[in-house]
């Protein structure tokens, strides 16, 4: 009688298990958003240096290098804001077109646009 009440209970616990791993159709989505690689031409908009001490940095580094840009995203214009190196600071000018080449919403390079 023991030995059928832990296989029922065995059963149960499967079946529970099974109903909770399933999905419905519904749940199902196509949204590519944030996945994989994109190239966007974009214009810089802003350059903004914060000095070693500001909120986001350290007393002894060297800062901060932003760059914000300005791209259109299918009909919509998009606004980016990205940390970026000492030399992509300093090589691209407000209003300089550039190409955005981003991993999962992350930068990965800039290139300039030709």
């Amino acid at each position: 009688m023991k030995a059928r009440g832990l296989s029922a209970a065995v059963l149960l616990l499967l079946a529970v298990a099974a109903a909770a791993c399933s999905t419905g159709g519904a749940a199902k989505t196509n949204s590519r958003m944030g996945k994989g690689f994109r190239t966007l031409e974009a214009v810089v908009v802003q350059r903004i240096f914060l000095p070693p001490g500001s909120p986001g940095t350290t007393m002894s580094g060297n800062g901060s290098w932003i760059l914000e840009f300005e791209a259109r995203d299918g009909e919509a214009t998009a606004h980016y804001r990205f940390e970026v190196t000492r030399d992509q600071y300093n090589r691209y000018q407000e209003g300089a077109r550039v190409q955005l080449i981003l991993s999962d919403e992350r930068l990965r390079e800039i290139r300039s646009s030709s």
